[in-house]
């Protein structure tokens, strides 16, 4: 049996729990994982892209515990009702090989990205940024808007997006939060003056230039969350030639980030070095700094963490995915027979909810 927490059951921890609460405490377990960097078999995650998306492969393990997500990204989808990113995951006991948790990421995905992003520009941002311009203002953008406003005190949020009703939704969804004063923009670049942090969250998978050169200002710092994957960007190449670049694993960044456009010497940091003290996220008040963002898998390994000790409890549904024999050398037996003998030694979900209940 594998315990499962889907959307309802999010849904309801939500319900008990601050959505920037949630945030924050996410953030201290992502950057808890990044201080143990060395401890990771990490990869680039596994990517299969078609003209419409692409559905990608995330694993990662510390040795003890192995988890993957699944994650597509697909910008034409909602055209269809459909959203643009779904994810679930799994974590795993490396000893044994068997999975022991399976998750929604969909939601929890965004609650990680908004963590990372703030947790970064804790480290990179002027310490009395109190502006920032919201690019993009699709599914990703109440969390990112939720998480710099808890964790950095970010008081004025100017908004915009081709699409005006996305804005519409999120100066809508954002009421609940007075003490975050939202401003909707006409352009990016009446959003961007004179802001003192530039979030980019788009969606489409193109190599836009969101951003340019002359928009940006001294001490500003960009958070660049949308370009994550081969052949789509935000930031016009030479933003980068002027600033400090912190990306989260380099072997990956460099295939789907605003790393994609620099040549292969181009100088950047990666963010565990700065959470560790071993590199600076900025080293004075007029640096130009940007987060290049494309998620990666270590951050899931977090979440999942979190979803195992913050979310799961006795009652969790389960999923009948993996069978408990009295003799696992018999699997043909169990098969053709119908017979599945739960093992008593083996069996730990005796209080647990089956997932039809």
């Amino acid at each position: 049996m594998v315990t499962f927490i889907g959307t309802q059951e999010m849904q309801n921890h939500l319900k008990k729990t601050r959505l920037e609460d949630a945030i924050t405490r996410l953030a201290g377990m992502i950057k808890e994982d990044y201080l143990r960097w060395q401890a990771f078999d990490k990869s680039a995650r596994v990517a299969n892209h078609s003209d419409v998306g692409v559905i990608e492969l995330m694993p990662i393990s510390d040795g003890t515990q192995y988890s993957f997500k699944y994650v597509n990204g697909h910008p034409k989808n909602t055209q269809s009702g459909l959203l643009t990113v779904t994810a679930f995951g799994v974590l795993a006991d490396v000893s044994t090989g068997y999975p022991h948790l399976l998750s929604e990421l969909t939601l929890t995905t965004a609650i990680r990205t908004a963590a990372t992003s703030a947790l970064a520009a804790t480290y990179m941002a002027r310490p009395d940024s109190r502006s920032m311009a919201l690019i993009g203002n699709g599914a990703q953008s109440e969390f990112q808007a939720i998480a710099f406003h808890a964790m950095l005190g970010i008081t004025e949020l100017r908004v915009y997006d081709i699409d005006p009703a996305a804005t519409d939704k999120l100066i809508h969804n954002l009421r609940m939060y007075p003490a975050l004063r939202v401003v909707r923009a006409s352009s990016t670049a009446e959003a961007v003056k004179g802001a003192d942090i530039v979030t980019t969250v788009t969606a489409d998978k193109t190599n836009a230039i969101i951003l340019t050169p002359d928009m940006i200002e001294p001490g500003m710092h960009i958070n660049g969350v949308g370009g994550d994957c081969p052949g789509k960007t935000e930031l016009h190449a030479d933003i980068l030639h002027q600033a400090h670049v912190v990306v989260e694993y380099e072997p990956q960044s460099r295939i789907e980030g605003e790393l994609q456009q620099m040549p292969a010497d181009f100088q950047v940091t990666e963010l565990w070095t700065i959470l560790a003290g071993k590199a600076s996220g900025r080293t004075y008040a007029e640096q130009v700094t940007v987060f290049d963002s494309v998620g990666f898998a270590l951050e899931d390994f977090s979440a999942m963490r979190y979803l195992e000790k913050y979310v799961m409890h006795a009652n969790s549904p389960v999923l009948d995915l993996i069978p408990e024999m009295m003799n696992p050398k018999d699997l043909f037996g169990m098969g053709m027979a119908g017979n599945t003998m739960t093992n008593p030694a083996r069996s730990t979900t005796a209080n647990a909810v089956p997932i039809n209940a």
